[in-house]
């Protein structure tokens, strides 16, 4: 949105807007010739554009572009109007004869400039703010602009030139040494950039700078002279936030992890910072130090994680980053009493209540992620929360609550063929692990009927059947589908690898164990047991031994 002459705050509105109206009849130069009625309207369609009336405004506007064609207010009015209504041409258009009408008015043509580069014309947007910077050098807000534009475009040369024109207006300054700083780093030219900086340091020094040079030493690895500069730049605050975080690092750098912890102690204590930057400063450390310095410092780091906590107890992005932290760091059963404090703490949170799910399902604690699952799905109605009660009702072996959570589904959404589809499947493992077979191929044959292609569902109906020794002829092809469909899945090959198998066809078997080994099939001694009975069938024994052993180690693991 433009600047606009009527604010929409109403104090004194109609004092305000008969001063404000004086001023764009002096600024916009109406024509003597213009008639006191054009004038009375639009000060009507200005107070309707004023109030957010955009569409009584446009109407106004429009009428008295034709009435009053040589009017440039009227044609300006009319462009923020149509900019209002999202019409970026017209806006343009409008924009355009207002200028046309009157070539030295500022905001015209600096208003032309914006719609250009909302259009996508760069070029004309970019050449318009230059001659405007030219044509008032009083006006900083033009070169401002502009720099946002050479910058967009990363016509770095020509930002840096602006730079220096409003060094020329403005004279020295943190805001133009900071971001010709930012343009050389863009350029690859950091190192001139921070002689900038230093050339400013020694005049008006400051913490920003200061502690921007010390950044700069860090990342050359000049750790003293990075200390020396966050120094100064304490010594000027000592609560500078950047300078502190610096110092820190240099700290960590040499090791010297007691100034370290000491350094970012009121960092982590300070209730004036937000909790959001102790979150992420928690995360980057959880993700980029070395566990074996974690591990060797774990009372210092965590020292600084609950003091965070203790400063901000009801902060949830902070108690996630604490849980995290301590789940990273192998205290998994710290790491659920934060999860959990998050999911009382928050019940009307989807995401903390799914957190601690799925801790829940990590930890493989099955009875309280059940009920866990049960509540959040009856709280919230989202479908995953019921995919975890049955993935713990699978570890309790209540198939029962399984089927009953499926009919509920199929029940409740019937049409959602994807979920239909995921519950008939789930609904035939469960009824095949309660040993009703015939129950369960019904459940089967009505996922397929709904999405012939349906791999687990493909995958287990031919392994249960081949099971049985029975209908191999079925179960290959159901199987064969699966291995087309992703010939990398070592559940796949193992169930076609073994139907082959069945059907005396070892030789054609081989190539699908052997291939399963390679993506994942190793880690499983069911597997690893078939490929050994398909290695001895074909006189393979001693590579058949091999793996057997594996498989035995693998059943021997508790």
């Amino acid at each position: 949105m433009f600047l606009v002459v009527f604010h929409k705050t109403r104090i004194f509105a109609s004092m305000k807007l008969r001063l404000l109206f004086a001023a764009l009849l002096a600024a916009t130069a109406f024509s003597a010739a213009a008639q006191p009625s054009v004038e009375a309207h639009l000060v009507d369609a200005v107070q309707h554009y004023s109030d957010g009336n955009i569409t009584r405004a446009r109407a106004l506007l429009t009428s008295l572009s034709k009435a009053a064609p040589q009017n440039d207010a009227v044609w300006y009015y009319l462009a923020l109007t149509e900019n209002a209504s999202q019409d970026l041409s017209a806006a343009t258009s409008a924009m355009e004869k207002a200028v046309a009408l009157d070539s030295t008015n500022y905001w015209y043509r600096r208003s032309l400039a914006r719609l250009y580069l909302s259009g996508g014309r760069q070029d004309e947007g970019s050449s318009l703010y230059e001659a405007l910077v030219k044509s008032f050098p009083d006006q900083p807000n033009a070169v401002y602009e502009l720099l946002d534009v050479y910058l967009a475009r990363k016509q770095f040369d020509k930002a840096l030139k602006a730079l220096e024109e409003i060094e020329k207006q403005r004279g020295p300054s943190e805001e133009v040494v900071r971001t010709q700083y930012d343009v050389y780093t863009a350029m690859g030219r950091q190192d001139e950039g921070a002689a900038l900086l230093e050339k400013f340091n020694q005049q008006y020094s400051s913490p920003s700078i200061l502690s921007m040079l010390g950044d700069y030493y860090l990342a050359e690895f000049s750790d003293s002279l990075a200390q020396v500069r966050y120094t100064e730049a304490l010594a000027l605050d000592s609560s500078y936030i950047p300078a502190i975080l610096g110092m820190s690092e240099v700290h960590r750098h040499q090791r010297r992890y007691p100034e370290y912890f000491r350094t970012l102690e009121p960092f982590f204590s300070s209730e004036d910072i937000p909790a959001q930057s102790k979150s992420m400063y928690i995360g980057n450390l959880t993700r980029s130090l070395d566990p074996k310095i974690l591990q060797l410092h774990r009372s210092g780091f965590d020292s600084l994680v609950t003091r965070a906590a203790a400063v901000h107890p009801s902060d949830s992005t902070l108690l996630n980053a604490v849980g995290t932290y301590y789940y990273a760091t192998g205290r998994t059963e710290q790491a659920g009493q934060w999860f959990r404090t998050l999911a009382d703490k928050f019940p009307e949170s989807v995401s903390h209540t799914a957190t601690y799910i799925q801790y829940l399902g990590l930890m493989e604690q099955w009875t309280e992620l059940r009920d866990r699952a049960v509540d959040a799905f009856n709280r919230f109605r989202e479908l995953a929360f019921l995919d975890y009660a049955n993935m713990a009702n699978y570890q309790l072996e209540d198939y029962d609550a399984i089927i009953g959570n499926c009919q509920y589904l199929i029940t409740n959404y019937p049409k959602e063929k994807e979920i239909a589809v995921n519950a008939w499947s789930m609904m035939g493992d469960a009824y095949h692990s309660k040993g009703n077979a015939r129950q369960a191929y019904k459940c089967y044959d009505k996922a397929l009927r709904l999405n012939p292609s349906y791999a687990p569902v493909l995958n287990n109906y031919a392994y249960y059947l081949s099971e049985e020794g029975k209908s191999l002829k079925k179960a290959y092809n159901m199987s064969k589908k699966t291995v087309e469909a992703e010939p990398d899945n070592a559940t796949y090959l193992d169930t076609f690898g073994w139907i082959l198998h069945l059907m005396g066809r070892d030789l054609e078997a081989k190539p699908f164990f052997k291939h399963a080994m390679l993506y994942g099939g190793k880690e499983s001694a069911v597997i690893l047991n078939h490929y050994a009975t398909v290695l001895e069938a074909l006189g393979e024994d001693d590579t058949a031994k091999v793996y057997r052993n594996q498989a035995a180690r693998l059943e021997a693991k508790p």
